[in-house]
């Protein structure tokens, strides 16, 4: 069987709303998959056809046991997928939002300390750390560890402790009830109740906020270099943002496209010397700094970026095949909007037990207002509020 035998195909266009839904969800689960335009392959319009007596029904998404999902809900993928989206039990100890470092970390601190724990994730296991290429910064992997590998890691080693985990979930809210428990609950209308809950649901990246984003993201528009960068073999990409992300995931882009450029809005870039220099050595990659993208321009793909030198107020035209954007991150604060405080920027408030100011429930790393936005003092202040968590649950009883 080949390589090709052995991926989901996903027959798709690029103006289908459900399509992306779908290609998206597969690159939240790190599930990797071939992307079919049937626009552009006739073999693949026919097959489609075929498929639907006649129909041109998408996304027909065709996976390697032969299973054939027409149109699919994010559900009916999710139990394809193996991927448990109820909890067997109605009452925890606690319940922690989110599967990325901090959540795993907390969630193996507690389940070992006899508390009973339940995880719920809307995407990937492992976060922002999943998606990201390799890790050379997390203690003790001397030679630097792939973010998939470490992500895999993490759920492996809760679900020995004990750690019930859910995924493809999304927590729509947390309210506290009056006999003092708090409720939480998910987006098909299960609730759960738990003693205390932990806030791990890190920050996304931001968006431009420019005209033509909206409709081109999933489409030539991408905020994932490990998801996405292989549609990009042989093209040209450009990369927005000149910190850490956009160097990095520049860098691995190279691996795919034929040139790999960044922009920065600023007069200089923020990326460390080390990923400067490793970019400079690069034929295939060119920074331009203070430059300001203003408009995307495409019917259904991107077929122009307007751009304007800040320095020279000059309005160019630049021509790229995609574009993957890492300027900066926004809390995934949703959940305690209008419950708890919150700073400037979103970022949840908590104390030194980090506990939020709503009764109950904490919140720790990239959520959490003052938080360093790393892998490893992500995992320490999951560690941290497992601790805070436990003193807690054994005051309230």
């Amino acid at each position: 069987m080949s390589n090709v035998d052995k991926k989901i195909l996903v027959y798709s266009t690029t103006w289908c709303s459900d399509c992306k839904r779908a290609k998206k969800f597969f690159g939240e689960h790190r599930i990797p998959y071939i992307n079919i335009d049937i626009e552009e392959n006739p073999a693949g319009m026919a097959y489609v056809e075929e498929v639907n007596n006649g129909k041109r029904i998408i996304p027909t998404i065709v996976f390697p046991d032969g299973t054939i999902l027409v149109e699919p809900s994010n559900a009916e993928l999710a139990e394809k997928m193996g991927l448990r989206t109820r909890a067997e039990r109605s009452f925890y100890d606690v319940i922690i939002i989110g599967g990325g470092p901090t959540g795993l970390t907390a969630a193996i601190y507690l389940s070992r300390e006899g508390k009973e724990t339940l995880v719920i994730e809307r995407a990937g296991l492992g976060g922002q750390v999943g998606i990201t290429q390799v890790m050379d910064n997390f203690p003790g992997f001397d030679e630097g560890i792939a973010g998939a590998e470490f992500a895999d890691r993490l759920e492996r080693q809760a679900r020995r402790f004990g750690v019930e985990i859910l995924q493809a979930q999304d927590v729509t809210s947390i309210d506290r009830e009056e006999e003092g428990y708090l409720c939480v609950t998910t987006w098909d209308g299960s609730t759960y109740g738990a003693k205390a809950v932990l806030l791990a649901t890190g920050a996304h990246y931001k968006r431009m906020g420019i005209d033509g984003e909206d409709d081109l993201i999933g489409v030539n528009v991408h905020f994932c270099a490990t998801c996405d960068g292989a549609f990009y073999k042989d093209k040209k990409i450009l990369v927005v943002g000149g910190g850490n992300s956009g160097f990095e995931e520049g860098l691995f882009l190279t691996k795919f496209a034929d040139q790999v450029d960044i922009v920065e809005f600023m007069p200089q870039v923020k990326a460390s010397p080390v990923l400067q220099d490793k970019v400079a050595t690069m034929p295939n990659m060119k920074v331009t700094t203070n430059h300001v993208i203003k408009k995307l321009e495409g019917d259904g793909k991107l077929e122009k970026i307007i751009v304007q030198d800040r320095a020279t107020k000059e309005i160019k035209e630049w021509d790229y095949d995609g574009i993957f954007v890492f300027i900066g991150l926004e809390p995934n604060n949703a959940l305690l909007k209008d419950k708890a405080e919150l700073d400037r920027m979103g970022f949840v408030v908590t104390g030194k037990d980090l506990m939020t100011s709503y009764p109950g429930v904490f919140a720790a790393g990239d959520v959490r207002s003052g938080s360093t936005k790393q892998a490893a003092a992500a995992a320490g202040e999951g560690a941290t509020a497992a601790l805070m968590i436990r003193d807690y649950l054994n005051e309230v009883g």
